[in-house]
Order: C-alpha cells, then structure tokens, then sequence
C-alpha cells in the first residue's frame, strides 16, 4: 500500500523548492486527459482547471481535453501508461486510478502513474425522500437493521465509491441493504426523488437540485466536521446545518473521494514540479474557490507528503472492504 510514498515524497521536496526546478515548460499543447465522460464530476474538475489556467495565463502553452471514460477510467490509465515519460499528458482522476486494479485485473497499476496533487475532496451523504419517516441516520439504519436487504439503496456503478460506502455503512452497523446500481449520480438522485430507491448517498452536487425542490432530504454527512457555512438549500437549512453521520452514532468519521491529478510515470523531478506549482496557483484563484462553493465540494491542496498519507490510508481502509465483501480480484 506504500508505493506512492517514496514518488510523492520527492514531490514534497519538489514543492518546498519549486523556484529550483523552473526551467522547465511544456514545450507544445498538454493533454487533459479526463478518466469519465463528457460532463461528469471529473470532466468538469478538469475543465475548470483549464479555465482557471487560460483566464490567468499561467501556462504559455493551450490545453486540450480528451475524455477517456471507458473501463470506469481504466481507458485514461492505461493511455497514461502508453504514453509512459511524457510530460505533455495530464490524467485527471479520483480514487480510481489506484483503486480499481484491486477489483479488476487490469493491464496497468498505480506505479504507471505519478500523483500530482489533489485539489479537492468530494463529501458523501445519507439522503432520503423528503417525507421519509426518518428523522435523522440513527433512525433510518434502525429501519434497515429490522428488515434487512429490504431498503434499496442506489448508487453510481457496482465496487466503485458508492457501493464502497453503502458496504462499509453495512460493515461498521450492522444493518443490511439492497445496492441498487445506476450509470451515475445524476440517475441515482432523480430516482430517489422519484420514489424508486429508499436512500442513496450521492455527493452533494448530484442531489443538490432534488433538495432544493423539496424533494429529498439529507441526513448526515460522512466528515469529521460539519460542511461549511452556506445559506440556506431548501427552508432554513443550508449545509452547515447537516449532523455529522458520527453525530449520528455510525462508526465512519470520514469518507471523501480526492479529485486528483496525474502524470504517467518516467517523468523527471523538474516536469512534475512544474505541475504541482501549476495545480497549487489554480488552487489559489477566486475562480477556484467559486468552483468548490458551487460543487459543495471541500477545498483542499495536496502535494507530497500529504497526499501520500492520504492515499495510503484511502488504499488501506478501502481495500480492507473490499476484502470483507470478497471483491478483490484475483
């Protein structure tokens, strides 16, 4: 689980001393590679950077981007790795780029990459329909635990973020669900607000229409600490007024996906310190910042060291559920 550390260790230098390393710079167009679909969450992570970039003139050469989503992303790492050394193609991912050779047997691993930063952290929730019996967690895992498998839960794809979640929910309480899963989180929150499933635990932009109609309601969120201070989504109640699901009494402190950023492997210590210097400006900028309120994302930079632990433990503890469901490939 610790292969990143000694790659990102060297970009925690980097970074720390990146007016050394400024003499290198792309020397033709860079490739965004996007690991999804045209006008998913990671499609517009990688978008918006590139608006950022060009509205700032922080990189003289232009941005292209390429959408490789097939293979729930495995199309973007496998293209990273046959374009092993160049350091003119950015892979934008999440969590998938080191987590899906542990449930598929895929023709690259994490080492055919190298992590560049993250820019942000989507949060997860227990929603539900907005006239659900439930006042909050507590008494909607109560309902799952006294009729076990009968409430559907939906979520984006099979052994991916969603179904991770609802299996380690199950995992920590004790309670049982049906996992119903749809192609993405746009589906999943119009069919909870149809009444199709009895809860999902999408992120907050993908529900956030639903719930500004009235029509579902959130119950907690899977953080160590309450989202930020908003107004208010639907009534009184914006994101800050959302219990913690440790509030809620489930045993799961924090469950976040890192929207994140890649290079493939080979590339020298000046290229990759070029880019982490480029991700922290972007970071930096208002646009940025309007970016994450808007997405209800939570802002946060890391590079190096610190996205080395962060990986690590997201590797580790996510692994340990898929060994527990029996998921991991063999």
């Amino acid at each position: 689980m610790k292969k990143t550390s000694i790659t990102l260790a060297v970009a925690a230098t980097l970074l720390s001393t990146v007016g050394a390393f400024a003499q290198w710079v792309p020397e033709r167009p860079v490739e965004f590679v996007v690991a999804s679909g045209p006008g998913g969450g990671t499609d517009n992570f990688a978008r918006t950077i590139q608006s950022v970039i060009a509205q700032h003139n922080l990189m003289d050469q232009s941005v292209v981007v390429l959408n490789k989503g097939a293979g729930s992303g495995a199309e973007a790492f496998l293209y990273a790795k046959a374009n092993n050394a160049n350091p003119h193609k950015l892979i934008f991912g999440t969590n998938n780029v080191y987590l899906l050779p542990h449930v598929a047997k895929m023709a690259y691993t994490s080492e055919d990459l190298v992590p560049v930063a993250a820019l942000a952290l989507d949060e997860f929730l227990i929603w539900v329909k907005a006239d659900a019996p439930y006042a909050d967690a507590a008494e909607f895992i109560a309902a799952a635990k006294a009729n076990p498998g009968s409430l559907p839960v939906g979520g984006s794809q099979s052994k991916d973020t969603d179904e991770t979640l609802v299996a380690l929910i199950e995992q920590k309480t004790g309670a049982e669900f049906k996992y119903v899963p749809y192609n993405g989180g746009g589906e999943v929150g119009v069919q909870l607000a149809g009444g199709h499933i009895a809860a999902n635990v999408n992120n907050p932009n993908e529900n956030l229409g639903q719930w500004q109609a009235g029509a579902i309601k959130p119950l907690c969120v899977f953080s160590d600490q309450r989202m930020a201070e908003s107004d208010p989504v639907h009534g009184d109640t914006g994101w800050h007024d959302i219990a913690t699901c440790t509030e809620a009494g489930i045993d799961i402190s924090s469950y976040q996906m890192p929207r994140t950023v890649w290079l493939p492997a080979g590339v020298s210590d000046e290229q990759l310190a070029f880019y982490v210097d480029l991700m922290q400006k972007v970071s930096e900028t208002p646009e940025w910042q309007e970016y994450v309120a808007n997405t209800s994302q939570t802002g946060r930079f890391l590079a190096g060291e610190e996205l080395s632990a962060f990986i690590d433990n997201s590797e580790t503890s996510t692994v340990e559920v898929f060994k527990a469901e029996g998921w991991t490939a063999q």
